[in-house]
This record gives C-alpha cells, sequence and structure tokens, in this order.
C-alpha cells in the first residue's frame, strides 16, 4: 500500500512538473517538435521549401531594384562526368541525390534552370551551412565599415561572455577559418546545443563552457558554434541585427529579386545556417563574389576580402588537411575551396545544398536538394566533378 501511495505521490510531481514546462516552454517544445518532424526524409524537400512558414524567422526586404539574368531555353547539361575512374549519367546523378532546383549560370546567362518537388522561381529554398557565406560576406563589410578594427582582434573584445575564460583571445579569423580550438564536436555536441539554446538560454553562454581542445590555428575541425560567435561578434560590433545588417548593406544592394528570411532561434538569427533565399538570388550573391566584391560599380565586399576568403596557404586550410573526413576541400573564410587551378569555391549546407562558382569559365552553379543521403563517402568531391564537367562543356 506504501508503494502504491508512493508511486502515486511520484506521478502527481511528475505531472505538476510536466505542466510547469509546458506552461513555460509549450511555444519551444511545439517548435522542437515541428523541427524534428520537419526533418523526417519525407518531409525534407517541404521543409526546405517552407521553412518561413514552419520556424520563426525575420524578413530581409529587397530594394527597389533587380539584377535581371538574361534567360535561354535550357541548354543539354553534360550526359556525364567522371568520378574515381567511373562515369556517371548526370541526369541519374541529379535523380539520386534529390534534387530540388538546379541553375547554370555562364556570363550572366541562365543556361539551364529546373526546379522539382513543386517548386519555382518564387520559393525560398533553406541555406542550411550555405549561410554561412552569408554571415562571411557581413563579416569583410563588417570590418570595411570599421565596426570590427581587424579579424586578427580576439573574440572577447566583441562579446563579454567570453571574457576571463580561456577562450576569450581566439581570434575572429580563426573562428572564420574554422580553426578555433573550441572543444566542442560536431556530430556528438550539436544537439545539446541547440537543445540548450531552444529553452532560453543565450548561445554565446552555452559555447563558453565547451573550453578548449587546443590552441587556435592547429587543426581545422569544423564547427558551426564558430559561424555562432562570428554572428554575435557582427551584432555586437554594429549594434544591428544579422537581418537587419544583411538587409541594408548586402540584400538591397546586389539587386536580389526576392525578400529572404532568417531563421531565428531563441529569438535571435541562426547565423550556422538559417537563410531562405531563392534559387537566382544565390546566384545574385554569388555574382558579387565572381565579380571580386561589385556590383553595378559599387564596391560593397572589399577586393581584399574577397582574395582572403579564397586563401588556402595555411597547412590547416588546404583539401586533406588533418586527413579528416570534413577537410577533404580546403576552406577559406567560411568558402569550401576544391583542390585545383581553377579558383574555384563553393558554399554547401547539409542535405545537399550547394553554390558552386567557377571564376575561369564564369560559371556559377546553384544547385539546392534534399538528399537524407547526403553523408556518403566521396557524396562532396562528387559533386564537385559534377560541377567541373558542366562549367566545361556549358
Amino acid at each position: 500500500m506504501k508503494k502504491v501511495n508512493l508511486f502515486g505521490k511520484v506521478m502527481v510531481g511528475v505531472v505538476a512538473a510536466v505542466g510547469v514546462v509546458c506552461l513555460c516552454f509549450g511555444k519551444k517544445i511545439k517548435i522542437l517538435y515541428t523541427s524534428l518532424n520537419s526533418f523526417k526524409d519525407e518531409n525534407l524537400a517541404h521543409t526546405f521549401q517552407h521553412t518561413p512558414e514552419i520556424q520563426p524567422t525575420k524578413k530581409i526586404s529587397k530594394g527597389e531594384d533587380t539584377f535581371q539574368f538574361v534567360k535561354e531555353d535550357n541548354t543539354a547539361l553534360a550526359d556525364e562526368f567522371c568520378f574515381e575512374d567511373t562515369f556517371y549519367s548526370s541526369e541519374k546523378f541529379m535523380e539520386d541525390t534529390e534534387t530540388s532546383a538546379m541553375l547554370v549560370i555562364k556570363d550572366d546567362v541562365i543556361k539551364y534552370e529546373e526546379y522539382f518537388f513543386g517548386g519555382d522561381e518564387n520559393t525560398l529554398f533553406s541555406s542550411n551551412s550555405m549561410g554561412k557565406s552569408f554571415v562571411s560576406a557581413l563579416m569583410g563589410i563588417a570590418v570595411s565599415e570599421g565596426y570590427v578594427e581587424s579579424v586578427e582582434d580576439p573574440i572577447g573584445k566583441y562579446i563579454p561572455e567570453f571574457l576571463g575564460t580561456e577562450m576569450e583571445n581566439i581570434p575572429i579569423k580563426a573562428c572564420l577559418q574554422m580553426v578555433s580550438g573550441i572543444n566542442f564536436n560536431e556530430d556528438t555536441d550539436m544537439s545539446g546545443f541547440s537543445m540548450h539554446t531552444l529553452m532560453g538560454k543565450p548561445a554565446m553562454k552555452v559555447i563558453a563552457k565547451y573550453g578548449m581542445q587546443e590552441e587556435p590555428y592547429t587543426y581545422r575541425r569544423y564547427l558551426s558554434i564558430n559561424t555562432e560567435i562570428l554572428g554575435q561578434v557582427i551584432k555586437n560590433a554594429t549594434g544591428r541585427s544579422l537581418a537587419a545588417y544583411m538587409e541594408e548593406k548586402l540584400w538591397k544592394k546586389i539587386g536580389a529579386a526576392h525578400d529572404a528570411y532568417w531563421t531565428l532561434s531563441n529569438g535571435t538569427e541562426l547565423a550556422m545556417g538559417g537563410l531562405s533565399v531563392s534559387l537566382r538570388d544565390y546566384a545574385r550573391f554569388a555574382r558579387l563574389y565572381l565579380n571580386e566584391g561589385s556590383y553595378e560599380g559599387e564596391q560593397i565586399l572589399e577586393k581584399q576580402w574577397i582574395q582572403d576568403s579564397m586563401d588556402i596557404s595555411a597547412a590547416y586550410s588546404k583539401p586533406g588537411a588533418n586527413y579528416d573526413a570534413y577537410n577533404v576541400i580546403g576552406y577559406g573564410y567560411q568558402w569550401w575551396i576544391p583542390k585545383g587551378d581553377k579558383s574555384e569555391f563553393m558554399a554547401i549546407g547539409v542535405y545537399g545544398q550547394w553554390i558552386y562558382v567557377n571564376p575561369e569559365n564564369r560559371v556559377i552553379i546553384v544547385k539546392l536538394s534534399a538528399d537524407p543521403n547526403f553523408m556518403e563517402k566521396g557524396y562532396e568531391l562528387k559533386h564537385v566533378e559534377f560541377f567541373r564537367a558542366i562549367a566545361k562543356e556549358i
């Protein structure tokens, strides 16, 4: 009998605790449930085309003028490409990788454009980690405007949560290049980080608890929290939200055709990858980098910033650094640089989001996907060869 009474009291306590949690965090728990459901394999394509309807976001308004690419009838893409001595059908590769949209532009002319899974020219597609490259651009603008004095500055200069910790002297540049040395594992620690921030704990306070695994510039380890730090530096230095700063300094200046949206986490922009952007607008952003930071005669990003962003001369930046699976491609300032002599660069997002730029051939390729098999061996390098075949023959 005593055991029954004790069990009853425990259950009353549990129910009461659940009630308190639901009252305090009900909205956040609902968002968490929605997020988990959205990332089921069968829901990916819909999720990546409807994120602003699913998650809380902040609007980034376009400007009055739109840059218009010339549109031609679709050109046939390269029939096949070679990867590791095996030839693959380009069409089947697009099908196998669950392509949602594909755009190929050469010399400002749209040579190929197709949408799948119900998308169209007005659809806003989730950036996932391609958003990191946008944060890099915003950092470049903040540096050029003097809000951030130098990328050599320590993060503790701009983020008070790191003062007095062993992390306060990490250079901003180390976060840009993914060599901060923070004791964090992208595969095992991200869920815990996301849960803490969703439940209301400020991201910088969560990150400040991780400490250091090694000195900055020792190893390149892909950590999305590095980009969260960059976003906070920009916000604190400029006194603006990321969305507001991007709207004024970038989005209204590059001829974007659509408003964009930035996903919010705990009320603030998810710097590590929360943008929703149309297919052609991704290309307009890439065009800014292809043209060395200039748009219609206005230097929006300094040429030197573009050059520094693509610099992989340091050993840790080169393709294959540390023999790590995350590092088969080189890494600059939040841009991926494949091995070769064509000065190519890419933005890459989880589940198969790609911006590929080939300056030698003046080609921009945007490939957006909803591919649950994005972790397959050779996935990134296989895409590089696919893009190269297209750029060569288009």
